[in-house]
């Protein structure tokens, strides 16, 4: 793996900004096309709810639909669980605290979750664990053995937080951190408690602070609220599954939040200067490093990043046990995208593959 040092924590070159920003060519799809194309989107994911969303430029086009009978609250009314994809809300708040708070980003986890303890010669910091180049592995080695009673219910809401410290302090790794990327949602969990201990705040109270209290996300949090969000599904797109309940991994995968405050979330990462915390929203969208045969794969902070013929394009996705989200953005043609439905993940699920050509499209 390539892991060059990039830009991060700190603002992006200005032709960087430029590159991604440029006037774009004419539109495709028209406007026009949109509705069609999220109402087929949302009739081949085939889930009982369903939300496809775009913002071209600020302008809003919203489809829902689903197997199931119309819930009680409209479909875009409802919080959907994000999974994964709430990395994107974890980076852009540590880039906040980085920014302008008591954090650097090379803070060893291990001195933040154990001040007595002597951090080593190469110490895992935050800026290896928000990366994913901390060397952790995906999850903890007895995550399983633990969450196997409620393997098809909630697994991770039997592995708590102090759990998750204890698991990575007793953690050797076996290479060197930051010389190799691999997915971690023990890594970003850690993450999660670490800074929650460097700044003696609550996680859920440093994401309220720095991320949805200055983006106005009021339908935004990371704990189910009584009706109004939507009801996870199984494989089977039938049967209900409970609320996810991320234990100890609340930075991973913890987030819910309705259509309509994720389009906000990803205009404010389309037009960076017009959002209240404009420097880590640029910061958040520069490359940090580059990883397989020709540096192909390039990633931000908090983002994945492909390239399109006319500009790059941002996304994550996520999932847990009964629901999938994907978000995306592209600055180039100045297009958000949302995608949620509740059913679980299953073989050739079509989900992902349509959000992700639909935002390759736009």
């Amino acid at each position: 793996m390539s892991a060059r040092a990039a830009l991060w924590p700190g603002l992006p070159a200005d032709d960087a900004v430029r590159a991604d920003d440029r006037t774009p060519p004419p539109d495709r799809p028209g406007e026009r096309d949109w509705p069609e194309l999220l109402a087929e989107a949302v009739d081949a994911v085939e889930a009982p709810d369903a939300v496809f969303a775009v913002s071209r430029h600020g302008r809003r086009t919203l489809r829902s639909g689903g197997t199931a009978p119309p819930p009680a609250v409209p479909r875009p009314d409802l919080r959907y669980e994000l999974g994964s994809a709430s990395k994107a809300f974890t980076a852009l708040a540590l880039t906040q605290l980085i920014q302008h708070g008591p954090l650097t980003g090379g803070e060893p986890a291990v001195t933040c979750l154990h001040p007595g303890r002597a951090p080593g010669a190469s110490p895992v910091t935050l800026a290896h664990l928000v990366t994913h180049t901390s060397g952790l592995p995906a999850l903890p080695a007895d995550f399983f053995v633990r969450a196997l009673p409620a393997w098809r219910t909630n697994p991770y809401a039997r592995y708590p937080g102090p759990r998750v410290v204890d698991a990575f302090l007793r953690h050797r790794p076996r290479r060197r951190p930051g010389t190799r990327w691999h997915y971690s949602n023990f890594g970003v969990a850690v993450l999660g408690h670490a800074v929650a201990a460097a700044t003696r705040t609550p996680w859920e109270e440093l994401l309220a602070e720095h991320v949805l209290g200055p983006l106005a996300l009021d339908s935004t949090g990371t704990r189910p609220g009584p009706g109004g969000d939507a009801v996870g599904h199984g494989k089977d797109g039938l049967t209900p599954v409970p609320p996810f309940d991320a234990g100890g991994f609340p930075a991973a995968g913890a987030v819910r939040a309705t259509p309509h405050d994720l389009l906000t979330f990803l205009e404010a990462h389309l037009d960076p200067r017009g959002a209240p915390p404009a420097d880590a929203l640029l910061s958040v969208r520069t490359p940090v490093l580059r990883r397989g045969l020709g540096h192909r794969h390039v990633h931000t902070v908090g983002w994945f990043r492909h390239p399109t013929d006319r500009g790059p394009m941002y996304f994550h996705s996520g999932a847990t046990l009964g629901q999938q989200a994907f978000l995306g953005f592209r600055p180039d043609t100045g297009t958000a995208l949302v995608a949620l439905c509740t059913r679980r993940f299953r073989a050739h699920d079509p989900f992902v593959a349509t959000a992700y050509a639909l935002l390759a499209r736009a």
